[in-house]
């Protein structure tokens, strides 16, 4: 059987639903997603679209880091966005959080996300 662990942290928004911010099964950790919410006030945070990703990369590090990792340690990541015109916006945005070698990556727009989010990360880390 493996070995599996909730992790939580309250750095992160608290889970909105039936999930939990991670799970770590044996040396993997399955991140749920994020959008820009403030953790402190569980409210989408203002300003632009920069402002948005720059919240949900600060809240993925705080959960990465809660399960003993780095944003540097995924492998994986699926992001979600509703504009495609803010691609360019969000490679510049992500490299303020990443440096290569980059994870592996797919990018998706949709047409909404929760509470009116502009965009969405979700991925795998191996720390």
């Amino acid at each position: 059987m493996p070995n599996r662990a909730i992790i939580k942290t309250d750095k992160a928004p608290a889970a909105a639903g039936t999930y939990s911010q991670a799970v770590k099964v044996n040396n993997t950790v399955y991140l749920s997603g994020q959008i820009g919410l403030d953790p402190h006030t569980q409210q989408m945070v203002c300003g632009s679209f920069a402002d948005e990703v720059r919240q949900v990369f600060r809240n993925l590090k705080a959960v990465c880091e809660a399960a003993d990792g780095s944003l540097q340690h995924i492998v994986k990541l699926n992001l979600y966005i509703t504009d495609s015109g803010n691609f360019a916006r969000l490679n510049e945005v992500m490299a303020e959080f990443f440096q290569e070698p980059y994870p592996a990556r797919a990018t998706v727009a949709v047409k909404e996300l929760p509470l009116g989010a502009q965009f969405e990360a979700e991925g795998v880390m191996v720390p």
